[in-house]
């Protein structure tokens, strides 16, 4: 009995990091940056990420490449709270991450990564090695942005950013996050 309880943790432990290495990095643009006291302010937030390995920073562009730690679980809320906690707001942010033959079509709840991802305004395709993904949940685009994309589910998530019982009727997560991306 313990003995297969050990197997069971090792394979959940396993999992855990297979799931949280598949974030390599996010490409951030900052919205409100005005001078260079505005981007250091928003880089020292960053920085105190717990997943975040190093960052690249594009001033001409208030840009910041976040490189994730290896097998660290990456939130991408949290990055987003960083930028508000220095003052500032998220314009873009667009992740790389690390596919394995993921079946994706528009207007479909995937598991990835540890998290729920809806995909928005995608053709049906199976993702393969490194893709970019444009997180556009309200918070992270603009309202005019987001406006666009939430005429293009039916799907209550959308609009509180969890799981709904529209996304899967009696399975229990109504709480659980989802983020709605695009490709």
């Amino acid at each position: 009995m313990i003995m297969k309880f050990l197997l069971i943790a090792i394979a959940l432990i396993g999992t855990q990091f297979t799931a949280s290495a598949q974030y390599k990095k996010a490409s951030l643009q900052a919205a409100g940056l005005t001078c260079a006291m505005c981007s250091n302010a928003t880089f020292k937030a960053l920085k105190t990420l717990p997943f975040v390995d190093k960052i690249d920073t594009d001033l001409n562009n208030t840009t910041f490449v976040l490189h994730f730690k290896p097998n660290a679980a990456v939130n991408l809320d949290q990055i987003r709270s960083k930028v508000e906690g220095a003052g500032f707001s998220v314009a873009k942010l667009t992740v790389t991450a690390n596919f394995d033959k993921t079946k994706v079509e528009n207007d479909a709840h995937i598991a990835f990564g540890g998290q729920t991802l809806h995909f928005l305004d995608v053709k049906p395709q199976v993702l393969q090695g490194e893709r970019d993904i444009t997180v556009v949940d309200k918070d992270f685009v603009s309202a005019k942005t987001f406006k666009k994309y939430k005429a293009q589910t039916q799907m209550a998530c959308y609009e509180t950013g969890t799981m709904a019982a529209c996304c899967k009727p009696g399975s229990g997560t109504a709480s659980k996050r989802v983020y709605h991306v695009t490709i």
